[in-house]
C-alpha cells in the first residue's frame, strides 16, 4: 500500500489572477500558504485484478475505466493506463468550502499513481500536470494557484507568467513574525457551501469587463504589497491589505459575496478584525480574519461561528506510507 497526504491551502491575496484569460495578457500572482489539513490518497492492488475499486464519497467498482463516474479518477487512470487497483480518498475538510480540495485531490492522486509505478516526479511537475488535467483535459473554469500550493507547500508568492511558466517563491519572514501571523489569523466555518465552478465560470466571463480587469490588476499589486509587508514583518499592514483585497474580490462576480457573508464580515470588522476575506471562489465555506490575539475572544463571541484552527505547513504533497511491493 502507498499513502500520500496533500495539504489544503489558504489564499490571502491575488486570487483570480491565476486564470489563463487574465495572466496570459497581464501576468498574475497570489500570496498563499498550505495548511495542516490534508487530502489522503491510498492505493494498492485490488484482490480481483480484473476490476478497479474507487472509494470517495461513494464507492465505484468497474471492469472498464470508461465506466468510472468520477471525472478526475477516470481521466487520470486512463491517461496513466492504471487499472486493477483499489484507491481510497479521505479528506480532513469537505469539498465546496474554499480550501482547494479538488486540486489537492488531483495532485495527491497523481503523486500516488506515480509512486505506484515506481517513478519520482518533482513537485512543480505534479502541479503542472494537475493543472493540465483539471483545466485543459476536463475544462474546469479554474486557475492554477491551488495545484501549486498543494504540491509545493509553504507560505509562498506564486507568479503566473504570460508564457504559462510559474514560479513559487517562499516568503522570507522572521520566525517571531511568522508565529505572530499564525496566532493572529482566525478562520471560521460559515456553514454555507458553494458551487465553485459556477462562481468561477462567471468570474472568468467577466474578465473582459474593463472594471473587473482593473480590479484584478490592482489585486496583483496588493499581493505584491502584502509580500513586502510580510518581509518587513509588518503584520498590521498585512491585515489592512487583506481587507482591501476582499473589497475588490467581491466585485469580480455576483456569487462571491451574499447578504449573510457581508453581515458576518461587517460584524467582524466592528469586533477587532483588521481585515479578512472569504476563502476560495466565494459564496460560502470559511471566513478568514486577521485579528490580534487579545481581541479574538471578543470576535469569537460576536460571530458565534465554529472556529477552524489551523497551522501553516511546509512540506506540500508527501508520501506518508510506502509498503512492501508484493505484486
Amino acid at each position: 500500500m502507498i499513502i500520500t497526504k496533500t495539504p489544503f491551502r489558504v489564499s490571502f491575496c491575488g486570487g483570480g489572477s491565476d486564470m489563463a484569460d487574465f495572466y496570459r495578457e497581464y501576468g498574475g500572482c497570489v500570496l498563499s500558504t498550505s495548511i495542516n489539513r490534508y487530502m489522503y490518497i491510498s492505493i494498492h492492488p485490488y484482490f480481483d485484478e480484473s476490476k478497479t475499486a474507487l472509494k470517495y464519497s461513494r464507492t465505484e467498482i468497474v471492469e472498464n475505466l470508461d465506466d468510472i463516474q468520477h471525472t478526475i479518477f477516470k481521466r487520470v487512470l486512463k491517461d496513466m493506463n492504471i487499472s486493477g487497483v483499489e484507491i481510497t480518498s479521505t479528506a480532513d475538510v469537505p469539498s465546496g468550502t474554499g480550501l482547494g480540495s479538488s486540486s489537492a485531490f488531483t495532485v495527491g492522486l497523481l503523486h500516488s499513481l506515480y509512486c505506484y509505478k515506481g517513478k519520482y516526479v518533482e513537485k512543480t511537475k505534479l502541479a503542472a500536470e494537475a493543472c493540465d488535467v483539471e483545466i485543459n483535459r476536463l475544462g474546469s473554469p479554474i486557475g492554477k494557484q491551488d495545484q501549486y500550493a498543494a504540491a509545493c507547500g509553504g507560505l509562498n508568492f506564486i507568479t503566473f507568467r504570460r508564457d504559462e511558466s510559474v514560479s513559487v517563491e517562499p516568503i522570507i519572514i522572521s520566525p517571531e513574525a511568522l508565529e505572530a501571523l499564525q496566532e493572529n489569523i482566525v478562520i471560521y466555518y460559515t456553514g454555507l457551501t458553494h458551487d465553485a465552478n459556477k462562481i468561477l465560470a462567471e468570474q472568468k466571463s467577466n474578465i473582459s469587463d474593463k472594471a473587473k480587469k482593473d480590479n484584478l490588476i490592482k489585486m496583483c499589486e496588493l499581493a505584491l504589497s502584502m509580500k513586502n509587508s510580510l518581509e518587513m514583518n509588518d503584520l498590521t499592514d498585512f491585515g489592512k491589505i487583506l481587507d482591501e483585497g476582499w473589497q475588490r474580490k467581491r466585485e469580480l462576480a455576483s456569487g462571491i459575496a451574499n447578504p449573510r457573508i457581508d453581515e458576518l464580515y461587517d460584524l467582524a470588522m466592528k469586533n477587532g478584525a483588521i481585515g479578512g476575506k472569504l476563502l476560495g471562489a466565494g459564496g460560502g465555506g470559511f471566513l478568514l480574519f486577521y485579528c490580534e490575539k487579545y481581541k479574538q475572544h471578543q470576535l469569537d463571541e460576536a460571530l458565534g461561528l465554529r472556529k477552524f484552527p489551523v497551522r501553516f505547513e511546509h512540506d506540500g504533497t508527501s508520501v506518508v506510507y510506502l509498503g512492501d511491493k508484493y505484486w
